[in-house]
């Protein structure tokens, strides 16, 4: 049988190639952490995102202003054949480099039209490409890493941003990201942790050299990092007697639930030394958060360091921090916790290095709901703090009012600004009730950063105890894993007096210990939530969102979903939460393949007594806590794209295919492969299926770089003489 040229080999395994990424899964596109979390206003600087079903990724979203940023890299996960392949390579180009010395030609006939240059410069790609490979990854879910390239303007807002990838089939999940103003310093990535052994555990931890265990720094700064299994992060430096520091950290923000971690978060532990070690200050959480804050007055002159590490010594890439410090401005608490809508308030501010700061107020045609609030003290920017805002009336609770005997008497409906000003502190207040009237009572507290752990209860006059609260379980708690807030609703039996009654479980109290009791008929409503925060949809096909609806006061309606100014192509069958439903599938039509994402939004109406009540969804990420519990984190947006699941990104380099005359020549072609093509009898080098595979990670090798052409069509040249 006559042999055909192998340059039409060439041709048919590549045509057959460039159609398999079709027949692959199609995994979603998913973040896991990005390093760092964040960056310094006016600068531009390199972000690492790792996660997986990322490998059209060719652009990333930023919310907000004054961000932007670009994909410049993607390293995708190796397995251990493409390894393998990467390693003979460079043995290669290793050889035909020292080959240099003694006939330059021989260089040029190896590597083509190369330069020694660009071979040196391809070997270091490689060599880092394969000293970074990790065969077993502690978690392969976020192996995969993305390069970006963020730009922060100068005049870009403090606060946070959400950072989500573009791929060609679909958009990721958002992580968040956070504009800082002060100097920021951010030790060098974590390369990808390798999986504990049970008996072999110190095999995995990190080999960090003893020159990055310990970093300087000036103050005020922010500082970036990763704790990888075991490992303490140490900063030293400078301070003078009598500063007021605050040390914040931010990790349990960044990354709200890791999956298939116990706690299911980075639990941080902060540690404040002076210069001959000892102890000045220590914390791993503030109030009822997990991320730890110092805030610590300097005794004296001299050297100080902080440590930070888990309180049970994990970690690996996605265990990431950001910790400020310096003299910064810091909210310990305000008062009142909100106010109604529309009305002048001002709330009087506690906490650290707050001189000729403002506390700026709420806009004044802010609608109901929180709003976020952070005082200001030259250009510096404090943390934020949430501010309620109602349409009912409101009142300040007024002392002594600790039992039935002295009361405050209220008028509902009502909301009541209060506090527990000490350990052990109840406030009571009164009203007059007609006999089946219906009372709620609900505490607004934990949602609005107050430490207090609330809990309430209905009397009559003679003391009989009539409805009782303490936690209530909220859809909108995001990342609050204490749900602390109490509700209630209760009917009354007689007319008469009765008497509701705060206070804390744990008996705690202090002017931090804050709280908006709303004391009123019912006032029946819901809020809603749509899964997940990005929307793929096969080019005109469908797919389907789950929303959640926070039923309140006792309301069981039907609401009716809808998409709200779909863009074009965008429709959604018509679909209803029943009554007493909680949740239900919206399904979702797209357009033909399109490259830009768009933003949707998604509407619940319901009819309550005689007002038409409509609601949008909040976007939500389903996000897994300490491998069983589930909880919704809220997202800005809604992301949808219509995708054509064939495409493919096209590769930065085209594989060649040359003449037959030129292939022969090829230096690099070793003799046992040489036989092979002329139809030797030797032993198959590789079976059907895996010439499959070997072309497949051939052209994507070659693709992004890594191989040259003659070692491309050499490797070709082996897969087609096998039979």
């Amino acid at each position: 049988m006559k042999r055909k040229p192998r340059w039409i080999g060439l041709l048919v395994l590549a045509g057959g190639l460039a159609i398999a990424p079709a027949a692959r899964p199609q995994t979603r596109p998913y973040i896991g952490f990005v390093y760092p979390a964040g960056g310094q206003q006016g600068t531009t600087s390199p972000i690492l995102l790792g996660g997986q079903g990322l490998d059209d990724v060719n652009a990333v979203l930023v919310t907000g202003s004054g961000v932007t940023a670009r994909v410049v890299e993607y390293l995708r996960r190796l397995n251990n054949q493409e390894l393998q392949l990467l390693n003979e390579q460079l043995r290669e180009l290793k050889r035909a480099t020292s080959a240099v010395a003694s006939a330059t030609n021989t260089v040029k006939t190896l590597m083509g039209s190369g330069t020694n240059e660009a071979t040196q410069k391809l070997m270091a790609r490689i060599e880092k490409r394969t000293r970074e490979f990790v065969q077993t990854p502690a978690c392969a879910s976020i192996s995969s890493l993305v390069i970006v390239e963020a730009t922060i303007a100068p005049d870009a807002d403090p606060g946070t941003r959400e950072i989500p990838l573009v791929t060609l089939r679909g958009v990721s999940n958002p992580l968040v990201v956070h504009i800082g103003q002060v100097p920021e310093f951010s030790r060098k990535p974590m390369l990808s942790a390798t999986i504990q052994v049970l008996g072999k555990e110190a095999s995995a931890l990190r080999k960090r050299p003893a020159d990055e265990v310990e970093d300087r720094i000036t103050i005020p700064c922010t500082v970036n990092g990763q704790i990888a299994s075991g490992e303490v992060n140490r900063y030293r430096f400078e301070a003078r007697k009598g500063q007021r520091l605050v040390i914040s950290t931010l990790a349990r923000q960044l990354i709200p639930y890791i999956a298939d971690a116990v706690p299911g978060w980075f639990q941080p532990v902060l540690t404040l030394y002076d210069t001959n070690g000892k102890e000045v200050a220590f914390d791993d959480d503030y109030r009822f958060k997990p991320d730890p804050v110092i805030l610590c007055e300097v005794p004296k002159d001299g050297e100080y360091v902080f440590a930070i590490t888990d309180a049970i010594y994990r970690g690996r890439e996605d265990f990431v921090y950001r910790i400020t410090i310096g003299e910064l401005p810091f909210v310990t608490s305000i008062f009142p916790l909100g106010a109604k809508v529309g009305a002048p308030v001002t709330p009087g501010m506690k906490g650290w290095n707050l001189q000729q700061a403002v506390l700026t107020p709420p806009a004044k045609d802010a609608a109901p709901g929180i709003q976020s609030l952070a005082a200001k003290r030259k250009r510096l920017v404090s943390n934020p703090v949430p501010f309620a805002l109602d349409t009912l009336p409101d009142a300040f609770e007024k002392e002594p009012n600790n039992t039935q005997t002295n009361a405050q008497k209220v008028t509902l409906p009502i909301i009541i600004n209060g506090r527990m000003d000490k350990s052990d502190d109840w406030d009571v207040f009164h009203f007059t009730g007609k006999s089946n009237d219906t009372v709620a009572v609900e505490v607004a507290a934990r949602r609005l950063d107050s430490p207090l752990d609330s809990v309430i209860k209905l009397t009559d006059a003679a003391g009989t105890l009539l409805a009782f609260s303490d936690d209530r379980e909220d859809l909108g708690a995001g990342v609050n894993t204490h749900q602390a807030d109490s509700w209630f609703t209760a009917n009354l039996p007689a007319d008469g007096t009765y008497y509701v009654h705060i206070g804390d479980t744990a008996r705690q109290g202090g002017e931090e210990y804050g709280y908006r009791l709303r004391i009123s008929a019912p006032q029946p409503d819901f809020e809603l939530r749509v899964v997940p925060p990005s929307v793929r949809i096969r080019s005109n096909a469908t797919a389907l969102v789950t929303v959640y609806a926070q039923r309140k006061d006792g309301f069981t309606g039907s609401i009716q979903l809808e998409l709200k100014d779909p863009p074009a192509g965008f429709s959604a069958a018509p679909a209803k939460l029943a009554a007493g439903q909680n949740n239900a599938t919206l399904t979702i039509k797209g357009p033909a393949p399109m490259k830009d994402p768009v933003s949707l939004s998604v509407v619940g109406s319901a009819k309550i007594g005689e007002k038409e009540i409509a609601h949008e969804a909040v976007p939500a990420d389903d996000r897994m806590q300490a491998f069983l519990w589930r909880h919704l984190v809220p997202a800005n947006n809604l992301m949808a794209l219509a995708y054509d699941p064939a495409s493919e990104s096209p590769p930065k380099r085209v594989a060649p295919v040359r003449p037959p005359s030129i292939v022969a020549t090829n230096a690099m072609i070793t003799t046992k492969t040489s036989a092979a093509i002329t139809g030797s009898a030797a032993k198959p080098k590789f079976t059907k299926q895996q010439i499959v595979g070997r072309l497949r990670e051939l052209k994507r090798l070659y693709g992004e770089g890594l191989l040259t052409d003659d070692f491309y069509i050499d490797r070709v040249a082996e897969c087609d003489a096998a039979p």
